[in-house]
């Protein structure tokens, strides 16, 4: 029998049409030159796509902001006693190790059964989670709902980016991705809004787990709108169905007459670079039928240099975007805010989650225009220095630990502080908040997916780490010692970005990996 390699690469219904002519190994003009840098806007098609699948950064957004108002507001309500350090930290980071094993099995499954279906399960999954939640009366029961959400949080996080980076057009990929971090951050300032409303006005004993419970809703109306949402063009070509694959790449190019031009060549990218994945898999493993296609992947993307080294820079920008402290805010801020001596917690914790949601869309308009490098280089350093600033903040209302306060000190402090947390927060959202989740346009298509999927796990244990330690370290190192730590870790991150991050801004999926081709790529 003949092998995968040497089979046609694509059975096309169609044998007269016109790309069927052209031999796939023919040279054709890049798709990053001046054609493709000077296309027009957005069509109406991508547009619509971005906003659908922009529900999951929502649903992520509102259950990473919805807990802060939540564990100011729950009092006794779970077994029946107040919660402590422990109760606070063991319901947060449970969210993040679920998310942590959920991420690397979602890229298997989003590989073998299409991008979509992990979508609807990752719907499902925030539902059942929003309702455990609701109906929660112990904290056990809490840290299940809690853990449902995170296996969503977890598929999610992994799959929207890579859904959108697969659909986008390259001049308008950053954009595309950035809007479902937009979605993320929308969806936290509508988690603090609901929670300050409740806790303003609300029941105390049921406006928290009306909190929790909403996040329901827009994991419904997704479920409804995938039934209208497409593949990507990538996954239909490896799973031989390359005319539907062309009809998507039309439809997302809009009316631009360039890209509607190239559209031919698009598909002849991914062809060929799928070609070449099948051809290398069978001459490496022999016959397909009892090749274990999981460990090839795994081969590939840990001794293939290039993919190594984009899982190297995806792991660190993942790594560095949670272990820099921000999420500590997002769990915490009404826990810190009130024990600064703020009246309104929760309102004052939707100044720092405005403040991301304001500069998430200044990142909109600035990430394809300044790029991926640059706009990390030259906004870490305002995050290290904000971090300094709060710890000498701290240092100033001479606290010994997180549940202590010089009642003397002026209300100068915690407004310095909060002042300091919103540069930190600003400088966040312009760059290391955007830029770590175009992880996958660093690695090649045949281990995108996993590849994808493990830097995703990187920034769940980063996150289930800070979940879990940050208010022990409160404690432990006190407040300044605990953002001079955080500081730290962001001036370690800007060197190494210096070093081994390379811009991709401009560059098709193909070409932005083969950056990595005979080393970093930085220039």
């Amino acid at each position: 029998m003949a092998s995968q390699a040497e089979a046609p690469l694509l059975a096309r219904q169609d044998e007269d049409d016109e790309f069927d002519e052209t031999p796939l190994d023919e040279p054709h003009t890049p798709l990053s030159d001046s054609n493709t840098k000077h296309a027009s806007g957005l069509g109406y098609f991508v547009w619509l796509l971005t906003l659908s699948a922009g529900i999951s950064g929502l649903l992520f957004g509102y259950d990473t902001g919805v807990i802060s108002a939540t564990l100011v507001s729950i009092g006794t309500s779970l077994s029946a006693r107040e919660l402590s350090s422990l109760d606070k930290s063991i319901i947060t980071s449970s969210t993040s190790l679920f998310a942590l094993f959920a991420s690397p099995i979602s890229s298997i499954l989003a590989d073998r059964l299409g991008r979509k279906p992990i979508i609807l399960v990752a719907d499902v999954l925030f539902i059942f989670g929003a309702l455990i939640q609701a109906f929660s009366i112990s904290v056990p029961q809490m840290v299940l709902g809690r853990s449902v959400v995170g296996l969503a949080i977890g598929a999610a996080s992994f799959v929207t980016p890579l859904y959108l980076a697969e659909l986008a057009p390259a001049a308008h990929r950053g954009m595309v991705v950035t809007m479902n971090v937009l979605s993320i951050t929308l969806g936290q300032v509508v988690a603090y809004v609901i929670g300050w409303i409740l806790a303003e006005h609300g029941d105390p004993a049921t406006g928290w787990r009306l909190m929790v419970g909403l996040g329901a809703v827009p994991a419904v109306l997704q479920c409804v709108l995938l039934f209208f949402m497409p593949e990507t063009p990538r996954w239909l070509v490896k799973a031989k169905r390359s005319d539907a694959a062309r009809v998507i790449i039309q439809k997302t190019s809009g009316s631009d007459p360039v890209a509607l031009q190239m559209v031919d060549i698009v598909l002849k990218d991914i062809e060929i670079e799928v070609r070449e994945e099948e051809d290398s898999a069978s001459l490496g493993n022999g016959d397909s039928k009892s090749r274990r296609s999981w460990l090839v992947g795994w081969r590939k993307l840990l001794f293939v240099p290039k993919n190594r080294r984009a899982l190297t820079i995806a792991c660190l920008l993942q790594g560095l975007q949670q272990l820099c402290g921000f999420n500590s805010l997002m769990y915490f801020s009404a826990t810190i805010f009130l024990m600064l001596g703020f009246t309104m917690p929760t309102l004052t914790s939707l100044t720092v989650a405005s403040t991301n949601f304001i500069f998430t869309v200044a990142a909109l308009l600035l990430i394809d225009r300044i790029g991926r490098r640059r706009i990390l280089l030259h906004s870490i350093p305002f995050m290290a220095g904000g971090l300094l600033a709060t710890a000498g903040g701290f240092t100033a209302l001479d606290m010994p630990s997180i549940v202590t306060r010089d009642s003397s000190a002026s209300q100068s402090a915690p407004i310095f502080i909060l002042v300091n947390i919103m540069i930190y927060v600003a400088a966040y959202a312009l760059g290391l908040g955007n830029v770590p989740w175009m992880q996958s346009e660093l690695f090649p298509l045949n281990v995108r997916s996993l590849g994808s999927g493990l830097a995703t796990a990187t920034n769940w244990l980063a996150n289930f780490i800070v979940g879990l330690t940050f208010l022990p370290l409160m404690d432990a190192l006190t407040p300044p010692w605990t953002f001079m730590l955080y500081s730290a870790v962001c001036v370690a991150g800007w060197i190494a970005v210096w070093f081994i991050y390379p811009e991709t801004v401009g560059l098709s999926l193909e070409e932005a990996t083969s950056l990595l081709e005979h080393g970093w790529g930085v220039r």
